[in-house]
This record gives structure tokens, sequence and C-alpha cells, in this order.
């Protein structure tokens, strides 16, 4: 008997953008990361936002291996994104738009529902958003936080299928 996984098809062009998507994250939360970057702090959420004493102090003690654990879930993530490693440039029009099965296994949901949501979290830090009123048709950055927002639904719904 096979290990339950979901097969997900993305669009060649989908999966090189979300395959940028995840290097971009990855070198945000990796070794050189700025613990005074915004969206890493959105990452790293206080329990004590009244208390700048002992939010510091639960930041300093805790940050390092939450990152560490978001840079590991990444990992996770774009080993399955493996087949979208090309050279961008050398995808033709028609290229782009065929389709590419992504298989993600049933030990690694958890690791890209995570990623996804973290990703989400730092376009929504970028883009200034705390609410869904936030959101300007015209700035086509809006539409990759509304596409991860999507492709998190369904891998929800498939992971719940499977549970099911």
């Amino acid at each position: 008997m096979t290990a339950p996984e979901i097969v997900s098809t993305l669009a060649l062009v989908e999966g090189l953008h979300l395959l940028q998507l995840v290097d971009d994250f990855r070198e945000l939360v990796g070794s050189e990361r700025d613990a005074a970057d915004p969206a890493v702090q959105r990452l790293t959420p206080s329990p004590y936002p009244d208390d700048v004493d002992a939010s510091r102090a639960f930041a300093d003690g805790t940050r390092d291996d939450l990152l560490d654990r978001r840079l590991l879930d990444a990992d996770t993530v774009r080993l399955s994104l493996k087949d979208f490693d090309i050279d961008p440039d050398a995808v033709t029009e028609d290229a782009a738009l065929a389709p590419v099965d992504v298989v993600i296994s049933e030990s690694q949901i958890d690791a890209w529902l995570r990623t996804l949501t973290a990703i989400r979290l730092v376009i929504a830090q970028r883009l200034d958003i705390s609410s869904d009123d936030q959101h300007d048709d015209d700035d086509p950055r809006f539409g990759i936080y509304d596409w991860l927002g999507y492709r998190l639904e369904v891998l929800i719904q498939a992971a719940d299928e499977l549970d099911g």
C-alpha cells in the first residue's frame, strides 16, 4: 500500500512563480535574516504585545528556532517543486501553460500549508494588509496574494479529503 498523497496540477508558469516565491521566502528566513524586518517580525509574533521587555525576551529566545523550522518547511516545499527548477527564459509561451503535476506526500502537507501561509503573511506585511477590505485591484501584487490564498484553500480541501 502506498502512502496517501495529493497531486496538484500547476501551469508551468505558476510553478515557476511559486518556486521563486519559495526561494525569496527561504532567503528572508535563512541564515542572513534581519530580525528588524517587519515581515520577519510578523512571522514571529509575540504573545506579549503590551509588554515590550517580555516581547523582546520571548523573541530573543524563540525567533531563531521558529525561523529555522520555517526554513525547513520551505525546503520541503522547494523539493516538491523540483520540476520547476528550470531557466524561465527558456520557457516558450506555449510551454508556459502546460500542466505539471506536483506530488505532495501526506508527510509534506503540513510544511506546504505552513509555508504558503507564511508567504502570504510576508506579502500582507509588504502590502500593509491588515484586513480583507484593503485590496487594490490595480496592484498585481494583490493578485499574487489572492492566488496563494486560492492555492492554500485547494490544498486544505485536498488534505481534508485525505483525512476523510
